[in-house]
């Protein structure tokens, strides 16, 4: 293109509306990206379908109504950003789908069907990073963004025949640079003690034949922290199968449950075939080996690998883009059922 052409072509821009603009920088970031992958749009620009908002908007109205003050009259207000607006009659205050969730403020929402595909695949960050187009840093916030809600997304009960058996993860200071009480470990590496100390950290995880799963790190294998963890979900008539280890047959019977304690957890009697805890261990073996990639993962960060893997299995063959979005938004696969 010549000068004279570029010169009128540049004094065109101004007469673009906001649709043109956004194709035109669309096909200019495809022109000057190697792969042929779309640059970043403005975030104030790019959106996720309206669709998929307002059903958001809508489903989250149902389960708490204002985000502000809880009140259920709540209308229509317009649109901002390529969000819907609402407005509480109650306190006067508007919001849109994502206000007061993890995702409230985030950035590139043209991206995020990246990110919810990297969690699906179980994608380590630098895949993330790779496949968003995205920087390392800005992949592993997305990352925890994402999972945050996830930490709350848990069945209200567990019911009929429940499995529970606690399984041990290696603590990790990944990501630590100073403070720590010893040399760092390469990798994942392996404990200096064998059998089980306290650089093994507690993960108990109870289900029931259903498939639906509550998972904790424990901060001490005892009662009351087993309590802390199961209490409230796990209830008569449920009965309790598990390999009689002393902290879990104390919650059983502080809680009034039919305790099945399993001399041989993984052989089931030929009388009683019903009583094992072969499913647990399932998801304990599942778990790890889906952990493995990781090559070690902090123990701060621990309860939000265990809602990723729980949420994976929630969701089963039903999982999609839109529907970790839905679940980063706060409705993930337990509390879409309810609504």
């Amino acid at each position: 293109m010549d000068a004279a052409v570029f010169s009128v072509w540049l004094s065109s821009i101004g007469q673009l509306n906001a649709a043109q603009r956004r194709s035109a920088q669309q096909a200019l970031g495809e022109a000057a990206t190697p792969t042929g992958k779309p640059a970043l749009a403005d975030p104030a620009e790019a959106s996720v379908e309206p669709e998929l908002l307002s059903q958001i908007g809508q489903a989250r109205q149902a389960v708490q109504g204002c985000p502000h003050c809880g009140g259920d009259a709540i209308g229509r207000w317009g649109s901002a950003n390529g969000k819907p607006r609402y407005r509480c009659a109650a306190c006067g205050r508007t919001f849109n789908p994502l206000t007061a969730t993890p995702l409230s403020g985030l950035h590139y929402p043209e991206r995020w069907p990246d990110q919810a595909q990297a969690l699906i695949a179980g994608e380590t960050i630098a895949k993330a990073a790779k496949r968003c187009a995205v920087s390392y840093t800005t992949a592993f916030r997305w990352r925890h963004r994402f999972l945050a809600a996830l930490n709350q997304d848990k069945p209200a009960q567990l019911s009929g025949i429940v499995e529970a058996d606690e399984t041990f993860v290696l603590e990790s200071f990944k990501g630590k640079r100073a403070g720590m009480t010893r040399a760092p470990r390469q990798r994942g590496g392996k404990s200096s003690k064998r059998g089980l100390s306290k650089e093994q950290i507690p993960v108990m995880v109870a289900r029931d034949r259903s498939g639906a799963t509550i998972d904790a790190v424990l901060p001490s294998l005892d009662a009351r922290s087993i309590g802390q963890a199961l209490g409230a979900a796990l209830r008569a008539p449920a009965e309790l199968c598990c390999d009689g280890g002393r902290a879990i047959g104390a919650f059983a019977r502080r809680a009034g449950l039919v305790l099945h304690v399993l001399p041989a957890p993984g052989l089931p009697r030929p009388e009683a075939p019903e009583w094992h805890i072969n499913n647990v261990n399932a998801y304990h073996g599942r778990l790890k080996e889906w952990m493995r990639r990781f090559h070690g993962v902090a123990t701060a960060n621990l309860p939000s690998y265990l809602s990723w893997r729980r949420t994976i299995e929630a969701f089963g063959t039903s999982q999609n883009p839109s529907a970790w979005i839905r679940a980063a938004a706060g409705l993930g696969p337990y509390q879409q059922a309810s609504v």
